[in-house]
């Protein structure tokens, strides 16, 4: 299993370099495609898959997409009305084939996956986003491997116990920490071979709220879980599951990345 977990791990780091790297058309059908495979693992746990209040929700997501491509992100609030409008039409005019909790969860599972992804390519498209895009998996992927070292070496108080029995407190802080300095070393790192003017400390400020927020949707995305009694959401990645299980963090951090960036680097 763990060979399995690093080849397959090795293999989504040098996709994402290779995308976030190019960016543009690339990036942006990439993240367009795991956007509506994880809304099709989220679905799947709620029984929606392949039915019409899945559907309903794969339409809004390329209906958002499209606004995303074509800079119009004004008409996203029109798109939110409306999708909520097509939901309740499925549900009434099929009732009673689906429960309320089910037009929810699609409801959510469009802002939750399709829009907080779409982020990363947001921030890659601003003026300097190709550098400040890493940021956003320093801050998530890097904070979780910092509080799994911590947490193995000092962790003893459980940050959840019921939720995640194996998270501590001590290893949540050893993660923003670690987060933090990522992000300043990462900062000099650019400045040093790319001639950026980032500032290391708001790139360390940056990853340490990207980092405490990661851990927000780690523990999210396991909530969600346990509350179905499933392991994984699916296994398009092997050793790691599906979309949603590897990119649990990164959909909480990138819209927070995004705007941080905005407000300390001063990026339109």
């Amino acid at each position: 299993m763990f060979k399995t977990r690093l080849l397959s791990g090795i293999v989504l780091v040098i996709v994402l370099v290779v995308t976030v790297g190019f960016g543009g058309n690339l990036l942006f059908a990439f993240l367009a495609a795991i956007s509506l495979i994880g809304m099709a693992e989220l679905y799947k746990v709620v029984d929606v898959q392949g039915k019409a209040l899945g559907f309903a929700g794969y339409l809004a997501a390329v209906c958002y997409y499209g606004f995303v491509w074509s800079k119009g992100m004004g008409n996203v609030t029109m798109l939110t009305i409306l999708f909520l409008v097509l939901l309740m039409a499925v549900y009434v005019f099929t009732f009673p084939a689906f429960k309320a909790e089910q037009v929810m969860t699609v409801f959510f599972g469009f802002f939750y996956v399709a829009v907080m992804l779409s982020y990363v390519y947001q921030t890659r498209m601003l003026g300097d986003g190709s550098v400040v895009v890493w940021l956003i998996f320093l801050s998530s992927w890097g904070c979780d491997t910092c509080a799994y070292c911590v947490g193995m070496l000092i962790g003893k108080h459980k940050m959840a116990p019921r939720l995640s029995p194996k998270k501590s407190v001590e290893g949540g802080i050893g993660g923003i920490v670690g987060a933090a300095l990522l992000g300043a070393l990462f900062a000099l790192a650019m400045n040093q071979w790319k001639g950026a003017a980032a500032s290391p400390l708001h790139y360390a400020l940056i990853c340490a709220v990207g980092g405490a927020i990661s851990q927000v949707g780690d523990l999210a995305a396991s909530a969600i879980k346990r509350n179905h009694e499933i392991k994984d959401y699916g296994k398009l990645i092997p050793g790691h599951g599906g979309i949603l299980d590897r990119f649990d963090s990164v959909i909480f951090t990138a819209p927070v990345i995004y705007y941080l960036t905005i407000l300390l680097a001063g990026n339109i």
